[in-house]
């Protein structure tokens, strides 16, 4: 089947692949575009390169109907997705050149009453700065094509269903271009969507995850206080939970991802006066990580004094969250990273099994390292973690509630 896509999905990782095959479940044609050669070959063979439920069966039907083709350029379409990474440069700067490269890529076919909608996080103004782009290079385009922001709201793990049902924000940069958005959405989407302009929905998705950054900071915080205060944190936020109007989330080693670890930045960067609480949140959440690399270290040195040897040590995960193959911006790959420096001929295990190998580290089967080692580090809550029978003699760190939650 050879036919020219309605759509050109610039960017085909966690986000940009799931969306397109959602696009092309319904009967659309896709034009998936990335960089990485061996991404796209992956794609038209019908497979995929990241872990997602349900995302391997989507894409193969969607290659095998004809109505996804991945490559590494655009081609002409109707509607253009730009779902590229906004990675940083310097201390925590935002970085939109990779916006700024896909936007360029698609400029020579924009045509009149095009839609281009950015869908990667950006800081405030970016999608106004796009328009400006496109309206400098090709002038005859000024306010004759639809320009919009719309962010996506999805959990990995479960992000083809979220993609459907979640509510979504979409900002247009003028009424017209927000109207054309939420046509090309509700084609797609069951979840309700929220009219706005382009800065309020860029805005909109940087405060969703800096608030959820926030609420762990507290939770992260109250584990170092109870850690000093011999109190069970587990415990004590379940038992506060109780109240009618508290709602504790729950600690852990860290925050990663490329959302709720990134996303505060966006507005740090731009408003460092207004932002108290959010960048403090985020000092919280990073030291987090280091304070649970310096208590590895500490129950290394203890373990020699009292038994005369060194340890063999099991550190339990490097996925950001519970279940998923996801590494970006992990702590717990932070801390692992950090005890291996302190490395002084101890034996380590490395687990993370939702991955099959890693360029840096030995990757070891759970049930194998929990056996084997002395020092047992939990640092992400994989289901697999929870059936383990942890031996009494074991010494345990756990800093995910593997064992402690009640």
């Amino acid at each position: 089947m050879n036919i020219n896509p309605s759509v050109v999905m610039v960017g085909l990782g966690y986000i940009g692949l799931p969306t397109a095959a959602l696009i092309a479940k319904h009967r659309t044609f896709v034009h998936g575009v990335d960089i990485n050669p061996q991404v796209v070959e992956t794609i038209n063979e019908g497979k995929i390169h990241i872990v997602e439920p349900e995302l391997d069966t989507a894409v193969a039907e969607a290659v095998k109907n004809g109505y996804l083709k991945a490559a590494t350029n655009p081609v002409e379409a109707s509607t253009y997705l730009i779902v590229v990474p906004t990675p940083f440069k310097g201390k925590n700067e935002p970085d939109i050149s990779f916006v700024e490269a896909a936007t360029k890529a698609v400029l020579p076919l924009l045509k009149e009453d095009d839609l281009y909608i950015i869908e990667s996080t950006s800081p405030v103004g970016t999608t106004e700065k796009m328009m400006n782009l496109i309206y400098s290079e090709r002038p005859e385009l000024q306010d004759k094509i639809n320009i919009a922001y719309c962010p996506e709201r999805v959990l990995p793990g479960n992000v083809m269903y979220e993609l459907v049902h979640n509510d979504r924000v979409i900002g247009g940069v003028n009424e017209k271009s927000t109207e054309k958005a939420v046509a090309f959405y509700k084609q797609f989407i069951k979840g309700s969507l929220h009219k706005t302009n382009a800065r309020t929905a860029e805005m909109c998705k940087l405060v969703e995850n800096s608030s959820r950054d926030v609420q762990i900071a507290f939770a992260n915080e109250l584990s170092l206080i109870c850690d000093k205060a011999d109190i069970n944190v587990w415990e004590l936020i379940e038992l506060a939970n109780k109240h009618p109007r508290v709602n504790i989330l729950q600690p852990g080693c860290g925050v990663g991802g490329h959302c709720i670890a990134v996303d505060p930045y966006f507005i740090v960067s731009e408003y460092p006066m207004e932002s108290q609480i959010i960048g403090k949140a985020r000092e919280i959440n990073n030291y987090k990580s280091f304070w649970c690399a310096e208590k590895v270290q500490t129950a290394k040195l203890e373990f020699e004094l009292k038994h005369g040897y060194k340890p063999s040590i099991a550190l339990m995960g490097l996925a950001f969250k519970p279940d998923i193959d996801d590494l970006r911006e992990s702590p717990a790959k932070y801390i692992v990273q950090k005890v291996l420096q302190n490395a002084n001929n101890e034996e380590y295990f490395i687990v993370e099994p939702n991955i099959e190998e890693h360029k840096v580290f030995k990757i070891t089967n759970y049930e194998h390292a929990a056996d084997k080692a002395d020092i047992i580090v939990f640092l992400v809550a994989h289901k697999e973690f929870k059936t383990l029978n942890i031996a009494e003699d074991k010494v345990v760190l756990d800093f995910c509630g593997i064992q402690n939650k009640i």
